[in-house]
């Protein structure tokens, strides 16, 4: 409601929208279609299958726009910062995005988004004033409060259904940003994005034209229960977007398969009844047989109750040896001896699976489970443990409460509505991430992501590192966020990995005790073989579980450390010497050196998590790789520098300032010693 009165005009819109809705487009008539519809100049512009909206081709300059902003390290915000590789990054997405193009190209494994809905509730940055100039654009974006923190008003515009472009605001915030992520991606890399009703038909088209349909991989259904707050449909899912960037990876047989839930419960079992029925396994199988039917439905390990057979090599079900019913009349029929009666089986009608060298081999591996006599055809043994993984459903069932719980838990309050499950997104990592692997997300929210990382590289014992990017999207201030003294949803992330990282640090103490308990058990025992090989495992568990990376980087997007020429309108004498001074110090006033370190990195195409060291006052990047001096410039600092045999370096401009010499002496040494020098 406007509280303003409808007019004629509108009334007959409202009418012509009931009788003829096909000719609508995000709430205004559309005159190409009008015409289509009733028959007349049906000669559409520049036809084509391609999706379009209003602002398409403005959202391709905002793209393409190059940026001047970088990242500075919070170190007082961070958790272990020289030694993490884990990242959060604070600041609006689109410019972080820019910033990374060069020192994350085709680096990234995985990326999950979270994006806005588009509910009609939303408020979520999208440029819906092209023809402002950047200064303009870069000023209304950058509103703060007196405290510093991005405001609603300057940040944030509600996207309401009301809204004419409703459907193209949303576009024109998400393309850019899908583009530029897409640079990031390794070739095999892969993009998952939740969505729900409201864009998913539009967010599958941009998909397409940002990825190509031909690497669309899956559309997954997250069912999360039942909601009650319908009048028609009780909608309770969501959907999860999937491509890959070029290729998918399929040399590792265990990525894109889950592991059968329930599945370590069975071995349990199997293994008490082997020492239970001192390997009998006739036994065995009957008792496992029992154990399957004595559970509840909806235990996990009932699924596989078809493995209800058991023999030294482990539990297995038996699989049809008959020939497959594909019309050959030529199929193997051979003599079987059954191993108890010496007497020949049943031969299936429509022959062996199997030619008779490779049934011998099978009954001589005990891979092949007899019946009770002869009289019963005998079936290959299928075992659990060479058939663990399975590829994921496209639909599942998770109970979207439970993350809403596990935070509050975490939290100490509710702080936060509608967090993703963690549990959900570390499912997916399992499906494509493996050692030393980047997961990114770029609307980061409450941090799920990063939790769901860590929780994924402690129960496999390797390194997954993260990159989280997050607005600091200002906390309404009667919410129980802001009362409990989170400003910010950036700050909520932060803390949620604080406290995750932590809740994990506690869990491998204990685990750590547990592992120590046993191996002084072990070294107690008679010493065998077995034992010592048994020992030394535990003591390589030990090791990996204290060397988990359970820190964080934190840096924040800011203004360049260094000043922007500008373009001077008209004959402004005084504007301009001010524009010439960048000449003699480009330097920004509030520059650290710290921060001019992380900037010129970034700029250089070197990752965030660089090793640094500083020496003799310069600053050795990667090793070798890049060196910068920032302080000051003498020609025993040159010739240390030229000593390390850098691959390039960087310096001030101004620490050669009232000595030419010195500059000309180095630009001349450093090419004589093969040395990529630049000054700034």
């Amino acid at each position: 409601m406007d509280g303003t009165s409808l007019t004629p005009e509108q009334e007959k819109i409202n009418a012509l929208r009931q009788v003829l809705p096909e000719a609508f487009s995000e709430g205004k008539i559309d005159w190409e279609k009008l015409k289509a519809t009733l028959g007349e100049d049906i000669n559409f512009a520049n036809e084509r299958y391609v999706l379009n909206w209003a602002g398409k081709s403005d959202a391709f300059k905002v793209l393409q726009t190059p940026t001047t902003k970088t990242l500075f390290p919070a170190k007082d915000e961070s958790v272990n910062f020289d030694e993490t590789e884990n990242i959060f990054i604070e600041g609006e997405n689109l410019e972080v995005l820019k910033v990374l193009q060069k020192s994350y190209f085709g680096k990234v494994k995985m990326i999950y988004i979270d994006p806005p809905y588009n509910t009609g509730n939303d408020s979520f940055i999208y440029p819906d004033k092209f023809s402002e100039s950047k200064a303009d654009y870069e000023k209304r974006v950058g509103d703060k409060d007196e405290d510093g923190y991005m405001t609603k008003d300057g940040m944030f515009k509600k996207n309401s259904k009301e809204n004419g472009q409703y459907h193209s605001n949303w576009l024109n915030m998400m393309m850019p940003r899908l583009y530029l992520a897409k640079n990031l991606l390794k070739h095999d890399g892969v993009i998952f994005i939740s969505i729900d009703d409201n864009e998913v038909h539009n967010l599958r088209l941009l998909m397409n034209e940002v990825f190509g349909e031909e690497n669309f991989v899956s559309q997954f259904i997250w069912d999360g229960g039942r909601k009650n707050d319908s009048k028609k449909v009780s909608v309770g899912h969501e959907y999860i977007l999937v491509y890959s960037k070029i290729n998918i990876d399929f040399s590792d047989e265990t990525l894109w398969r889950e592991r059968k839930e329930g599945i370590d419960s069975i071995y349990r079992e199997y293994e008490n009844l082997k020492i239970k029925h001192n390997l009998d396994f006739e036994k065995v199988s009957q008792e496992l047989n029992a154990w399957f039917n004595s559970l509840k439905e909806d235990n996990p390990a009932k699924k596989h109750k078809h493995y209800r057979f058991a023999d030294k090599n482990g539990v297995y079900f038996p699989s049809d040896l008959s020939g497959p019913d594909d019309g050959r009349k030529n199929r193997p029929r051979y003599k079987v001896i059954h191993p108890i009666t010496n007497k020949e089986v049943a031969i299936p009608s429509r022959g062996w699976r199997w030619e008779e060298v490779r049934m011998n081999e099978e009954i001589k591996n005990n891979r092949v489970h007899f019946g009770i006599d002869e009289t019963t055809v005998p079936n290959g043994k299928v075992y659990l443990k060479e058939n663990e993984y399975q590829a994921p459903s496209s639909v599942f069932y998770k109970d979207r409460r439970a993350a809403s719980g596990l935070l509050k838990n975490l939290m100490g309050e509710k702080i936060f509505d509608f967090p993703k499950d963690y549990s959900i997104i570390k499912r997916l990592i399992n499906l494509v991430i493996r050692e030393n692997d980047i997961v990114f997300d770029f609307f980061a929210g409450s941090g799920s992501t990063a939790e769901a990382v860590l929780e994924y590289s402690l129960e496999q014992n390797f390194s997954t590192k993260f990159i989280l990017v997050q607005l600091p999207e200002i906390t309404d201030v009667d919410s129980k966020a802001y009362k409990a003294g989170y400003k910010t949803i950036a700050e909520i992330s932060k803390e949620r990995i604080r406290r995750a990282g932590k809740k994990i640090q506690e869990e491998i103490i204990a685990d750590i005790k547990n592992i120590e308990t046993e191996i002084k058990k072990l070294q107690g025992e008679l010493p065998t073989e077995e034992t010592k090989v048994e020992i030394e495992n535990l003591k390589t568990k030990i090791e990996q579980l204290k060397n988990q990376d359970l820190g964080f980087k934190v840096l924040k997007l800011e203004d360049s450390n260094f000043k922007q020429w500008q373009q001077i309108e008209g004959k402004d004498a005084k504007a301009l010497a001010e524009q010439m001074k960048l000449f003699v110090d480009p330097v920004s006033e509030s520059a650290t050196i710290e921060n001019m370190v992380y900037e010129l990195l970034l700029k250089s195409g070197k990752d965030l998590n660089s090793p640094i060291e500083k020496k003799n006052s310069f600053y050795k990047i990667n090793g070798t790789e890049l060196i910068l001096l920032l302080e000051k410039a003498t020609q025993e600092i040159i010739d240390a520098v030229i000593a390390e045999k850098p691959v390039k370096v960087i310096a001030l401009d101004k620490l050669f300032k009232g000595n030419d010499q010195l500059k000309t002496n180095t630009v001349l040494q450093m090419k004589d010693s093969g040395i990529e020098f630049k000054t700034i």
